[in-house]
């Protein structure tokens, strides 16, 4: 379970915590919560959302905790392709930072739903039920983060 999750649940964890060491920490307790509750688990969802919710409800607790104050943005997102040019691949790095930087910038309720949709590869019912709202609430987030990202991205771009 460890080996098939690991790096999902850190990415998702940093994607909340924005921090590299406190994303470890986090992950250790989330894989130490699941094998205390693995008797819990009933099957009503998934394993892989069993774990997200885990993930994410810690993740949440630490940023009510004094510590997030302290936090750093680190880069998040990279997307490298081999068989581009340098400058090709420069400038595609350089906006995949910019981009990962405007996600990060939007408020919690917007960023979660982008990570979960786009990065994580979870759809809206899968959302709905990991975040507990409602699934039209889940595409309302998901169409105000878009508007959001666009508005911010291309303000960037245009500068």
């Amino acid at each position: 379970m460890v080996q098939d999750y690991l790096n999902e649940i850190r990415k998702l964890i940093y994607s909340y915590v924005r921090n590299y060491h406190t994303m470890e920490e986090i992950t250790q307790d989330v894989f130490l919560t699941v094998f205390q509750k693995l008797e819990e688990f009933k099957g009503d969802s998934s394993l892989k959302t069993w774990l997200y919710s885990i993930a994410i409800n810690k993740s949440k607790d630490y940023l009510k905790s004094w510590h997030y104050r302290y936090m750093s943005f680190n880069q998040f997102f990279q997307d490298r392709g081999s068989d581009k040019s340098i400058e090709t691949e420069i400038i595609a790095m350089q906006r995949n930072f910019e981009l990962s930087k405007t996600i990060m910038t939007l408020p919690v309720k917007y960023r979660e739903i982008i990570i979960l949709y786009y990065y994580h590869d979870l759809n809206s019912k899968e959302i709905s039920t990991l975040l507990s709202i409602n699934v039209s609430t889940v595409r309302t987030r998901l169409t105000r983060g878009r508007e959001l990202i666009k508005r911010r991205f291309d303000l960037e771009w245009t500068h």
